[in-house]
Order: C-alpha cells, then structure tokens, then sequence
C-alpha cells in the first residue's frame, strides 16, 4: 500500500490495521475508551506545534489528529453506528446549514443578524439533538440545565474551574479561601483513608475531591489552576533537566543514580532559582 493525498487511502490504511485476522494486534484490541486519551494528547500537540510556530510539526500533527477521527470512525463502522463518510456528511451540513448567508439566500447581511441567525440555527439544532438522544433512549444530557454551558470537553482542571464559576453566579460558594483549606485538609484525611482501605475506586474518587478543592481555592486567590499548574511543569522540567546535566557531568546516569543523590542536586537547583530571584 502506497502514500496517497486521497482521504480514502488512510480510511482503507486504518481498515487494514483494524482487520481481524491479518491487521495490527495492538490496533484490533483498542476501543473507544482506551484510544480516547491519545485524541486529547494529539489535540494538544497541535495547540503545542501552533504555539512554537512550527508548521513542519503542524502538519505532521494534524495527520495525528487526523487519523484519530479516522479511527474513532472506524470503530463506530465496525459497531454498525457511522462510518468516516457519516462524519463528513454531519459537519458539512452543519457549515452549511449555519451559514444560509454564505451557501444560501439569506437576509442575514451584518454581523447583528448573523449572531441571531446562527443562535435561532443552534436552538433547532438542539431541539433535533434531543429528539435523536430520546430515541436512543439517552436521558442525562449534560449539556441540559444550568451547568450545561460548561464543555466536558475542556481539559479537566479548566471544567472543573467554569463549574464552580458558573455554580457561584447562583450564590453556591464559599464566602471566603480559608473554608476552603479546611476542605482540602478534610479530603487530605479522605484520601489516607481510601489509601489505606486498599479501594483503588475510592482512591481514584477522593483524588478527584482533592483537586476540585484546590481549584476552588485558586480561583479564590484568583490564580487560573491551569496556569498556575503550568508554571510548575515548566519549574520541574527545569529542575529535572539540571539533575540530568549535573548526573551527566559527573560522569553518572539517571538510571544508576539513587533517589538521595537526585534530591541533593534538586535542592541545589532550588537554591540557585532562589539566589537568581533575589538578585
């Protein structure tokens, strides 16, 4: 099989991989759950590749992205549920449909009437939105009810922090940060018990009432979680990497090194970082 611009030889690629008896082993066993995370990861490493400015990385990126549609597709084929030309045919329809005044006759020609035309288009949209899920026999809609402007699909600590911005617009809210330690350190003793009671479920949930707390404190202090969590990352990668230079230095590896050694040379980039501040 040979490279191809043509959609269709990366839907017939992917088919292939998903074979039963002659396909790839690894790609005939995942479901939509487990190839869930790496559409997420492929979607930031498009935000990432748009950040730096590197369109040899966008491009190949955006294949990466690609050919999850085109998996998550594949799947639902296999399922009998919709198939890659579904796909197509359900955002084309969309476009068109939500722009009469480009596709179509329309007396929609300043931006006033645009927005009042594409929001009375979404109201229809959703109405058929419900009327499918009915007869699917789906009756939660978090898209429903006050809380429904909030995407799920927000990265988890950005959800987490619009729900409780939108829940404080109706007054349910602390009054002040300090509750909310004493919340946190109420989850704290939660979590030591899930963690001794061996419950990996309960772990898991406990985890969860742990960090919602600590978004809810930051958005007290009015520090963006996401963003604060960020700039950890970014201090920890440059820790971790002044371990690996000083390791590599003295002629030691990360592998052979021992946690005491890595911690010592960690304390050391903190205090260089605070010397450099102070300065």
């Amino acid at each position: 099989m040979e490279p191809s611009k043509d959609i269709s030889r990366l839907i017939e690629i992917m088919a292939a991989l998903r074979h039963p008896e002659t396909g790839c082993p690894w790609d005939i066993e995942q479901s939509f759950e487990t190839i869930k995370p790496y559409t997420i990861e492929e979607a930031y490493e498009v935000s990432d590749a748009i950040e730096r400015g590197d369109m040899d990385d966008l491009c190949d990126e955006l294949g990466d992205l690609l050919l999850q549609v085109v998996f998550h597709a594949r799947m639902a084929e296999e399922a009998g549920e919709f198939s890659f030309g579904d796909v197509v045919n359900a955002i084309t329809t969309k476009m068109i449909r939500r722009h009469p005044h480009v596709f179509a006759r329309s007396e929609a020609d300043t931006p006033d009437a645009v927005k009042i035309q594409w929001d009375e288009i979404k109201q229809a949209e959703k109405r058929e939105r419900a009327e499918r899920r009915a007869r699917r026999g789906i009756s939660e809609d978090f898209k429903g009810g006050f809380l429904g402007s909030v995407q799920r699909s927000f990265p988890a600590l950005t959800e987490a922090l619009k729900l409780q911005e939108r829940a404080a617009k109706v007054g349910f809210d602390w009054s002040a940060p300090e509750p909310i330690l004493d919340k946190i350190e109420e989850e704290i003793d939660e979590l030591r018990v899930a963690l001794r009671e061996g419950d990996r479920g309960k772990v898991s949930d406990e985890l969860g009432d742990l960090i919602f707390a600590v978004v809810n404190i930051g958005r007290h202090v009015k520090t963006d979680p996401e963003q604060a969590l960020r700039g950890t990352n970014t201090k920890f990668r440059r820790r971790f990497s002044h371990i690996e230079h000083v390791l590599d230095k003295d002629g030691e590896t990360l592998e052979a090194a021992s946690l005491e050694r890595m911690e010592e040379i960690w304390q050391a980039a903190k205090a260089i970082e605070r010397a450099l501040v102070a300065e």
